[in-house]
């Protein structure tokens, strides 16, 4: 094997695997495919593909089938991954990375098979997912930004889920996006005028003297969370009209994996949902850039507005279903509903496992906020059929998103599951707010509503250490987004008890 310098080629790889159907048990690479492309000529110069026989085959369900259509009878015959690990150790090893989707996904299950047999990953000279990359330069006017719906809006045909074909269709999509926006570039005021979105787009509208940080944020906004000053809470007394914040993603090409690692984690669970109204507003005469997707919502100190909140005794399972509902240009999403009525749950004295996080950050460096509470049986029962209606639906619809369960027994005892409560951010003018109404009950029994006059993550933290109670009245939303599908809990309201 040569030098990395010598190694110039491309390397787009792509790995189907097992879909894991319960708590702690992994994927299993049943497939590697792989072209090497001259970044010259964007022609192939070589390709290996492989089905992998896992060590155990119980773990191809019939879920697992469904996604990639590799079944026991296939791979029974194939090598193993320690067979292979040699000739895709030196496809990969100090070349470019490439693929759809490889920095969360099939990075991670390439160090996992290494790791299984005990021998050192290979590393790349870069890599380039291009997931993230034509989300923030192509936008999103081809739907979502998943593989098959790419290939759909070029007229590429179906994507297989198969390792080869999908690399090859990557490697094609890239082709028709960069043709697209470099002649976009020429006549920008021409060409973008009719797009659903200018590839640029990645902020809200700015006025002219504005300038933009590398983040792609207004430099002249910070909003990143304050040190802890308990005078920011005052009592709320009116109604906001506010403005859920968008989240583009940024490129994800980074030069080798110390890099990879040193990249702000990206929120698998940004959808933005609260919202049903899409307001994009167009550029004027001297702007291409429009705004992404962004919704419109009501906070209102009365919750009445959004619908009945459901104790999980009062749920009946058999009620329970979901159904596709249009979502964003031509897209759908699945809706979770209770007989007639859109299923939202309300739960008293919920205990605070875990205090607020903020591993995960938008471009603006404000946390995306949730919290980790302890589940009783009786909600588990509840988001347990939610979890598999979805999940059901999710496969049926031929996606092959990595599926997080809403209910968490991964970490903890069986008897003491969790759940993650997310508080959206909104902003109002320059000002980020909490999307969530907290309230603070005192041991009296009188209950006040408290606003926070800044983005502090710090002092929310303040108030839901661990052991903390909470009544909480929280939406489910399904999301199936940058290769990642589950239920978000999200808290419309919070009772933080003070005794």
């Amino acid at each position: 094997m040569g030098s990395s310098e010598d190694r110039y080629e491309i390397a787009f790889f792509d790995v189907e695997t097992t879909v894991p159907t319960r708590a702690g048990v992994k994927f299993a690479i049943l497939e590697f495919g792989s072209i090497l492309v001259c970044p010259r000529r964007l022609e192939e110069l070589e390709n290996y593909s492989t089905l992998v026989r896992p060590i155990d085959l119980s773990l191809i369900s019939s879920l697992s089938v469904r996604c990639n259509g590799i079944t026991r009878e296939a791979v029974t015959a194939a090598p193993s991954f320690r067979d292979i690990a040699d000739r895709v150790y030196d496809i990969l090893h100090g070349r470019i990375w490439a693929g759809h989707n490889i920095l969360r996904f099939d990075c991670a299950r390439i160090r996992e098979a290494y790791a299984d047999i005990g021998r050192p990953a290979p590393e790349p000279k870069g890599t380039i997912d291009s997931l993230a990359l034509l989300t923030q330069k192509f936008g999103r006017r081809a739907g979502d930004m998943k593989m098959a719906t790419l290939a759909t809006y070029f007229g590429l045909g179906q994507q297989t889920h198969r390792s080869l074909d999908d690399v090859r269709m990557n490697l094609e999509v890239l082709k028709y996006c960069a043709t697209v926006l470099f002649l976009e570039s020429s006549l920008p005021e021409i060409l973008t005028t009719n797009s659903w979105i200018s590839p640029n787009a990645i902020t809200r509208s700015r006025s002219s003297n504005e300038k933009l940080s590398p983040e792609g944020t207004s430099s002249n906004v910070n909003l990143r969370p304050a040190s802890l000053n308990n005078g920011n809470m005052q009592t709320l007394t009116s109604t906001n009209q506010m403005m859920i914040e968008n989240h583009p993603i940024s490129s994800l090409v980074v030069p080798n994996r110390e890099a990879e690692s040193n990249q702000p984690q990206q929120d698998p669970f940004n959808m933005a949902q609260l919202t049903t109204e899409i307001m994009v507003e167009t550029a004027n005469s001297q702007q291409t850039d429009v705004n992404m997707d962004e919704r419109s919502i009501s906070v209102s100190s009365d919750l009445s507005s959004t619908g009945e909140f459901l104790e999980p005794d009062s749920v009946s399972i058999p009620f329970i279903s979901g159904s596709f509902v249009p979502f964003i240009r031509g897209s759908k999403k699945i809706k979770l509903m209770h007989g007639d009525n859109t299923l939202q749950l309300q739960c008293a004295r919920l205990k605070v496992r875990f205090g607020i996080s903020t591993k995960f950050i938008d471009l603006a460096g404000r946390p995306k906020l949730n919290f980790v509470v302890d589940a009783p049986p009786s909600l588990c029962t509840v988001l347990d059929s939610c979890n598999n209606i979805v999940q059901k639906m999710t496969v049926e619809s031929e996606s092959n998103s990595e599926w997080r369960p809403v209910v968490n027994r991964k970490f903890c005892p069986p008897n003491n599951p969790t759940i993650r409560l997310h508080i959206p951010t909104a902003v109002c003018g320059e000002i980020a707010i909490y999307a969530t109404e907290i309230y603070q009950k005192e041991s009296s029994g009188s209950v006040q509503r408290l606003v926070f006059s800044k983005f502090d993550a710090a002092e929310l933290n303040s108030l839901l250490p661990p052991g903390t109670f909470v009544d909480a009245f929280f939406s489910l939303d399904p999301y199936d987004y940058q290769q990642n599908a589950g239920v978000r809990l999200v808290a419309k309201k919070l009772i933080i008890h003070s005794d």
